[in-house]
């Protein structure tokens, strides 16, 4: 089937952004011509790609299937675009994918390292979950990860190091005193209000299952999608907050270690890209901070 890129490119970007206005700005073209390369599109294709009203565009069920194909090839061709930049050393960029307690506690320094190094390399960190990041390289949207590890949504299609090893810990205010210098089963920390991050988070995932293989049923108080905003929450009281280790202050007069009696096995961060396609010169630059 002969279908000219650019009637895939003018329906990637409607699709991304749901409105035939946004596309036309962003493609620097009329809405009409927007609206006119669809209805071509779809008139090839034989398939209806959009359900249209007066407040809101939205894709069929077909429309789903395409950008499910259409976006990891368009980001190809940007990755491709990138490294000729790269190779005609005009600086190109990276794209890293990593959440925020990542980009905070961890990369911070990797990234001021990074930008001292090559000033002319544009940076651009895209925060998401662990598990949403293996999705953002899946789709080409990142060069590379970091990420928590283990991670149910890495497959073994993709190239892994692991960089850095961390334990998780529960923490809390004077609220639950009674609760210092003694070890506390899982089965007692039911009894209090547990914070945590939210579903669909590998270290949700981890604490859930950690409780199963006690056959205990954990649920929370409070999950949230920032383990800052759960260390505030534990500061005034609120429960007992799960965290990382590594994003807690170091000396904290407002919070202690709740001690467990069952063992919280060691996690690991690590870096991950995608050697199935062209590495950029910055990406390897970038993984080699980690050798």
């Amino acid at each position: 089937m002969d279908i000219n890129y650019e009637l895939y490119k003018v329906f990637y970007y409607v699709a991304t952004t749901l409105s035939f206005s946004e596309a036309s700005k962003q493609l620097f073209i009329s809405q009409s011509a927007v609206s006119q390369a669809i209805k071509t599109l779809e008139k090839k294709l034989e398939q209806t790609l959009f359900i249209r009203s007066t407040k809101r565009v939205q894709l069929t069920p077909e429309g789903e299937i395409l950008l499910r194909h259409i976006e990891p090839a368009i980001n190809l061709i940007q990755r491709g675009e990138t490294q000729l930049v790269d190779a005609a050393a005009t600086g190109g960029q990276i794209r890293i994918g990593a959440s925020d307690t990542i980009c905070r506690y961890f990369l911070v320094p990797y990234l001021e390292r990074f930008h001292k190094d090559f000033p002319n390399t544009h940076i651009k960190v895209t925060n998401e979950t662990s598990m949403k990041c293996v999705e953002l390289l899946e789709s080409g949207q990142v060069d590379c990860i970091v990420i928590n590890y283990p991670n149910s949504h890495l497959g073994n299609l993709y190239s892994m190091k692991k960089i850095a090893s961390f334990k998780d810990v529960f923490v809390a205010n004077q609220s639950f005193k009674e609760l210092k210098n003694k070890k506390v089963t899982f089965h007692d920390l039911l009894n209090y209000p547990i914070l945590m991050l939210e579903k669909q988070t590998t270290t949700s995932e981890f604490l859930h299952n950690l409780f199963q293989q006690h056959q205990l049923d954990l649920v929370p108080e409070v999950e949230l999608t920032s383990n800052d905003l759960l260390l505030d929450l534990a500061k005034i009281g609120l429960g007992i907050a799960f965290v990382p280790d590594y994003c807690i202050p170091k000396v904290s007069k407002e919070l202690f270690l709740v001690e467990t009696a069952e063992e919280l096995p060691s996690r690991e961060l690590a870096i991950v890209y995608n050697n199935r396609i062209p590495v950029t010169k910055s990406t390897l630059e970038f993984l080699g901070y980690f050798e």
